[in-house]
């Protein structure tokens, strides 16, 4: 497989580390984590350090967040029915869960309107529409989408129904004669979206799940409820922000960070469940847990079965009833996780035999994959070539895709240039959904593939390390100051260090899948310690092996005197084994240096 060679860059920002520190009161080193991380000033720096739920912005600053509460609340005080139109991922779920919990709270009746992900996608859509229309609904409120659905709204407006969209993604735009931008808004009552041009919010980042949480702030203060009941949909926008891959940093930060804590002790009977199933311990629980094991049991549910369980799941008033339900969630993640590598092998050889990776986007069509799996596949992909992907695969009508992209590469834009291929698009930078017909997918792949604006550069996946730090820095004083640094996530990455030279003196791979190496390495000064390293270890083997020979590679597995001599690029962390503790490293990235 052609697998691009990585590139490793040492951040070398500037600032006065020591000074900074010491009004800080933290090590020098901490605060070349933060600069590395965008952060220049000592109040930025502080505020990223130690930033509370006070450092929140006031949620009126939303545009349209204060029409939008003034509707809600008329039509909770007219007795009428609120229709929530969701979406089928962890940020719908817990988007409509947020505005589900609070409005009853607030006295007020709601039902909630998914779409069936196989037969209608991502969205609002006309089926839903008329059935709200058809149970009495007086306000329908979007939440994770709407922004890209003019149709629906207007015929939700045409039935007498008040609309309001609550949404994050990218609003749709088109470009005028000079290069301008001509952005369009669904002709709703409301239109509640940091993205909005308009929009005076100062944190653009926000999840879907973010933005109801901050509408429901200020209804709940509206209503003079006391702000504490609001921990539990932080907890929720928590979830949703670190299972929407949204990046960890400005006020997301303060979400998860404050809302991994609420978790910890969460009253919500399914999550509790779902974390007893799953193996998840409360007391560790990490942003990893909502991102690798929690979140995806939720996105299962919308991708293999109904949305509905996920919500069943989570409104749950009992450990009795709830535990069946998790188990049943999943299960269901279980089978995803087989049917995606099974894709994944599947469009590897594809690739391969075609050498579509010679394209600057790859475009790879799956007629028999499941339409749900397809951005899971192409996020994969993506990591596998570092180019842009689409993997495309047959619908009930015409083809459907799910795109993942690379820093270099907004997808999203890219898409609008394509807008006459296409059913339908949204999405973000990073990745995008779509629906075109079939005669139309030779034209997508040329179109996608023209001008892109990539260079070969672009395909090389960028380690930035934050430092060089020789094991005999390390300290478990330092690795514990680094936890002012989490959570961490996309935006806020765990910090990475490097040292050039290790001895690997013996090697042992653990687990009962055997997919842990654990390592004993000492560095040049005569430093040891164990490396662990997670990654693919066959690629490893093949690695040392094509470097320094089979027989070094035996004599490492064996423990004995060998030539191998890596470069690691790691994070330092603490191991504790029956009440004692020890430092260890974590090899991310591993290579050869020379000299």
């Amino acid at each position: 497989m052609k697998k691009s060679e990585e590139k490793w860059t040492l951040q070398n920002k500037k600032a006065d580390f020591r000074g900074l520190a010491e009004k800080l009161g933290v090590s020098p080193l901490l605060v070349k984590l933060a600069v590395n991380r965008g952060y220049r000033t000592e109040e930025e720096i502080r505020l990223f350090f130690y930033g509370t739920r006070e450092d929140m912005h006031e949620p009126e600053l939303l545009k349209d967040a204060s029409l939008a509460a003034d509707e809600i609340l008329s039509c909770i005080r007219a007795g009428g029915l609120i229709g929530i139109a969701s979406d089928f991922d962890v940020d719908g779920i817990f988007s409509a869960l947020i505005l589900y919990k609070g409005i009853r709270r607030l006295g007020g009746q709601a039902k909630i309107y998914t779409p069936d992900r196989v037969a209608e996608g991502y969205g609002l859509n006309l089926r839903i529409v008329s059935e709200a229309d058809a149970d009495g609904v007086r306000l329908l409120l979007t939440c994770d989408n709407g922004i890209a659905a003019p149709e629906p709204v207007a015929r939700a407006m045409e039935l007498g129904m008040t609309v309001v969209v609550t949404d994050h993604h990218e609003v749709p735009f088109s470009e005028r004669g000079d290069g301008s931008r001509e952005y369009h808004l669904p002709p709703a009552r409301a239109v509640v979206n940091p993205r909005r041009t308009d929009c005076p919010y100062p944190f653009k980042g926000l999840c879907g799940a973010g933005v109801t949480y901050k509408l429901m702030e200020l209804l709940y203060r509206r209503a003079g409820i006391d702000a504490g009941e609001l921990d539990e949909f932080l907890s929720y926008a928590a979830v949703a922000t670190v299972a929407d891959v949204m990046d960890l940093n400005g006020e997301n930060r303060i979400i998860v960070k404050y809302g991994l804590a609420i978790l910890k002790r969460t009253e919500n009977q399914g999550l509790r469940a779902l974390m007893a199933v799953a193996g998840v311990d409360p007391e560790a629980l990490s942003a990893y847990h909502i991102g690798f094991i929690l979140g995806p049991c939720f996105n299962a549910a919308g991708r293999l079965a109904t949305v509905k369980m996920a919500f069943g799941l989570l409104l749950a008033e009992s450990m009795e009833e709830a535990l069946p339900a998790a188990l049943e969630l999943k299960t269901l993640n279980d089978s995803r996780k087989e049917m995606t590598a099974k894709g994944v092998e599947q469009a590897r050889a594809k690739i391969e035999k075609e050498e579509l990776y010679r394209q600057p986007v790859i475009v790879v069509y799956l007629p028999d994959c499941h339409e749900s799996l397809a951005g899971i596949i192409a996020g994969r992909i993506r990591e596998l070539y570092h180019h842009p992907v689409y993997v495309i695969v047959d619908a009930q009508t015409g083809l459907k895709g799910s795109g993942r992209s690379i820093e270099a590469y907004s997808m999203f834009e890219r898409l609008q240039k394509c807008g006459d291929l296409l059913d339908r698009f949204g999405g973000h930078p990073m990745a995008a959904g779509l629906s075109l017909p079939e005669k139309n997918l030779a034209e997508f792949i040329r179109r996608v593939n023209t001008d892109t604006g990539l260079q070969e550069e672009d395909f090389r996946p960028v380690v930035r390390i934050d430092a060089v730090v020789p094991l005999e820095m390390l300290s478990e004083e330092g690795i514990r100051q680094m936890e002012l640094l989490a959570p961490f996530g996309k935006g806020n990455p765990r910090p990475l260090f490097a040292e050039q030279h290790f001895r690997v003196l013996s090697a042992k791979i653990l687990g009962k899948n055997r997919n842990v190496l654990k390592m004993l390495v000492e560095n040049r000064t005569g430093h040891r310690i164990d490396a662990m390293y997670f990654g693919d270890i066959e690629a490893f083997d093949a690695y040392v092996e094509e470097e320094y020979g089979k027989d070094a590679l035996e004599a490492v597995y064996q423990g004995r005197p060998n030539p191998v001599d890596l470069g690691f690029v790691y994070y330092p962390s603490v191991n504790e084994f029956r009440g004692r503790k020890t430092l260890q490293i974590v090899a991310e990235h591993y290579c050869r240096i020379k000299g």
